[in-house]
């Protein structure tokens, strides 16, 4: 049963590269004819086509196939000139390995993806023969019937012609699950980025990130900045001047000097709450104190959903991977009660041992329709993420419901500290 699926996908693999080259002639035809959109258009099909050849390469194979960033498509003046054009579809690397793939090399994968299932068909036609053959020579005056080396004439050359495809068809069946490999082998020689590109990427990457870095801790100091003066600066300020009347009255009017003493309370009392909610916006003492687990539990409870959270951790995270996830999870919480119309929540934090990930996934029964790319609080949960290399999956069909994915590569350094 295992070599008729991979049979099966032989004959899948084969159709894909027939598809590739139409795509193929599609972007030869965008190159050659300046409409404008025409050519990221067929360029965009072309990418769809070639992911999907990775995607079956590591789906069945289980093989890797990586992909530097590229340009985005649609953001070129792809239609100033045929130069210019050309220009646009090889002077990106990912592009142009794309290109590749569907013009030459899927002719290659197509010819080692349609082996199999040409031995298998070759084969049939010696069964078909062995049955048919004598009568097809002798009744309906078919001369030359042939099978390989095989005149198939009588009886005896018949049984010869089916055995011979018996074998064949075997054969084809045997080669097909290592015919799939081989492919998604060769896939990965065309497709993947050399060392030298997936090291400029990575580089790249990092540049982003270092920059989105430095550029959110930038924000996060001037908005605490902001909050010290205009809240609890402001009420020590007033603090100051209230005890100042205090003491200039004291000697003429005690009772009012109490007063101003019970205002000056109130105000120190208003200025220590806000200090403790800016250190508790900055990092929350229940993560310091008992982990990323227990400080989730808080925030279910603060929140108006009814929410339900399931923890499964053998240790802590590093600090600063905890505090990104955990704001990560506040905003992903803050957005399921302010704008999907939630009712319930559902909070799973778990660790991948095979893939050293942190794994968190928040889940509501709100509206959905939650996108990152329209700028939402979505976006900068994916800059914060994008730090530690982590991950934003974001599933939210119109109507609901909403699962927010997170992962980031991590290690669990030290016990477990948490109520469970």
């Amino acid at each position: 049963m295992k070599r008729i699926e991979a049979l099966k996908r032989c004959h899948r693999l084969w159709w894909l590269s027939v598809v590739a080259v139409h795509w193929s002639t599609m972007v030869h035809l965008a190159v050659w004819t300046p409409v404008p959109g025409l050519l990221p258009g067929a360029a965009a099909g072309m990418r769809r086509m070639v992911d999907r050849e990775r995607a079956l390469a590591a789906e069945w194979s289980g093989i890797t196939v990586e992909a530097t960033p590229s340009a985005p498509i649609g953001q070129e003046k792809e239609s100033r000139g045929l130069l210019a054009r050309y220009r646009w579809l090889f002077g990106d690397a990912q592009r142009f390995r794309e290109w590749r793939w569907t013009t030459m090399y899927s002719f290659v994968g197509g010819l080692i993806a349609c082996v199999p299932g040409a031995l298998v068909l070759f084969g049939l036609w010696g069964l078909f023969l062995a049955a048919f053959g004598p009568y097809l020579a002798r009744d309906a005056g078919w001369d030359g019937l042939w099978y390989m080396f095989v005149p198939v004439r009588n009886l005896p050359t018949a049984l010869m012609a089916g055995l011979l495809g018996l074998v064949v068809a075997k054969t084809g069946l045997w080669l097909a699950p290592g015919t799939v490999d081989r492919h998604a082998r060769f896939v990965r020689a065309t497709l993947a980025p050399s060392e030298q590109e997936l090291m400029a990427a990575r580089i790249a990457h990092l540049a982003a990130t270092r920059s989105d870095a430095v550029d959110t801790s930038a924000a996060e100091l001037r908005r605490i900045e902001r909050d010290l003066h205009d809240g609890a600066q402001a009420r020590l300020v007033a603090m100051g001047m209230t005890l100042d009347a205090a003491e200039h009255r004291l000697a003429e009017d005690p009772e009012a000097v109490r007063v101003l003493l019970a205002e000056a309370r109130a105000s120190s009392v208003a200025a220590l709450q806000e200090l403790r909610d800016l250190v508790r916006g900055i990092h929350p003492p229940v993560l310091a104190d008992r982990g990323l687990a227990d400080a989730v539990r808080s925030l279910a409870l603060l929140s108006p959903l009814e929410a339900e959270v399931t923890v499964d951790l053998d240790g802590r995270p590093d600090a600063p991977v905890e505090s990104a996830v955990y704001f990560a999870v506040a905003e992903a919480v803050t957005n399921a009660a302010k704008h999907g119309d939630a009712e319930r929540l559902w909070i799973d934090i778990g660790y991948d041992t095979a893939r050293s990930a942190l794994r968190v996934s928040v889940t509501d029964d709100g509206r959905g329709g939650a996108d990152p790319a329209r700028g939402s609080g979505l976006t900068g949960i994916e800059r914060r993420l994008a730090t530690f290399d982590g991950v934003l999956a974001v599933n939210s069909p119109a109507g609901g419901p909403t699962q927010i994915s997170l992962e980031v590569p991590c290690a669990l350094s030290s016990p477990k500290t948490t109520s469970c």
